[in-house]
């Protein structure tokens, strides 16, 4: 090694002149990684002469400090290019594709039902899923002894007092709640999350949802009741739908009665689906009883009404032929992808 050469590589570091990160990361490890030109100059300055190695080693730091500093101006000039070529934005280039989600089919025939009865002329009332005995039986016309308040049905959340809290077990509750703040006419539907203690399977859940109505007034009469009904089906499942009614039995309406509409699947001729029958139960209703009238002081003399409710999983199976609830609370992207255009998002 002599003096000519540590001038050789300093003209070499000086000259250097690369333009990416990739170009200076290859000027770095030519001149200073483990088997680069200044690395091995100070591997031979270990055979300079003890009288030349003070001359020879002051050179030799000033090569690399040189280096070091040139190869950081590079690598600085390289990250600048490099970050102005990326802000430029192509305005000709097509836009990014989001992919958007969609509503679950639930809050889907939810907003259908709302909007069916809001044609009709109803009002959505609402109420809170933790109630007390009296709002969710008492006022209801539940017995102390009905099978609906034993603890394999309902979720108590208190106990050990007359009025003790829970989960509600229908919305009926939120009816309750109207008849108490409002005076006739009356006309609601309460839509809402309801709980019951059930074994979950393919047709049941310990979680679902319904949609109630209530509609009080002067001269309100069972064939009111059964042309809502109608009229409803006939909105939700099609026009050529048919309704059947059955007598039925609960302790808020008399007389009571469960409602069938005609398989949409088999037009009524009969399959798997309404096993064989050619009907769907799809609700439960009946004329509001005079007694439950009386506890909400509106006088059932003067006054008559109708309730319904429904099941929204219920509708929602018959509407898209689902045939398993719990598909609805599974979270499946895959399913709930199959109702992506079913609702303009």
């Amino acid at each position: 090694m002599t003096q000519e050469d540590i001038r050789q590589v300093i003209n070499a570091v000086q000259a250097l002149d690369a333009k990416t990160a990739k170009e200076v990361e290859e000027a770095r490890v030519r001149f200073l990684g483990k088997k680069g030109i200044i690395t091995m100059l100070f591997e031979e300055f270990r055979n300079i002469p003890p009288e030349d190695k003070k001359l020879y080693g002051k050179e030799l730091n000033m090569l690399k400090q040189q280096a070091v500093a040139k190869i950081n101006e590079l690598k600085s000039i390289a990250e600048t290019n490099f970050a102005c070529e990326v802000s430029i934005e192509d305005l000709s280039l097509p836009g990014f594709e989001y992919e958007l989600g969609s509503r679950h089919p639930v809050s889907i025939v939810r907003q259908e039902i709302i909007d069916i009865f809001r044609k009709f002329g109803y009002d959505v009332a609402e109420g809170p899923e933790i109630d007390d005995d009296y709002h969710v039986f008492g006022a209801l016309n539940f017995p102390p002894n009905h099978p609906a308040r034993d603890m394999q049905d309902t979720f108590f959340v208190s106990t050990g007092h007359p009025n003790p809290l829970l989960l509600r077990t229908h919305t009926s509750s939120i009816q309750v709640r109207t008849m108490e703040s409002r005076k006739p006419p009356i006309r609601v539907i309460c839509p809402g999350r309801v709980f019951r203690n059930e074994a979950i399977s393919a047709r049941a859940h310990c979680i679902f949802h319904q949609v109630e109505g209530l509609y009080i007034d002067k001269g309100v009469s069972f064939a009111d009741l059964k042309q809502s009904i109608l009229l409803f089906a006939r909105e939700m499942f099609g026009d050529d739908t048919k309704i059947r009614m059955r007598p039925s039995y609960f302790p808020f309406t008399e007389p009571s009665s469960e409602v069938d509409v005609s398989c949409n699947i088999c037009h009524g001729k009969g399959c798997n689906v309404c096993k064989g029958t050619g009907w769907l139960e799809i609700l439960g209703c009946g004329m509001v009883d005079p007694n439950v009238l009386e506890v909400n002081d509106i006088d059932p003399n003067v006054y008559s009404g109708f309730a319904f409710g429904m099941g929204i999983e219920r509708i929602a199976m018959l509407k898209w032929q689902v045939n398993d609830l719990r598909h609805y609370f599974e979270n499946d992207l895959r399913f709930l992808e199959e109702f992506n255009t079913a609702v303009e998002v």
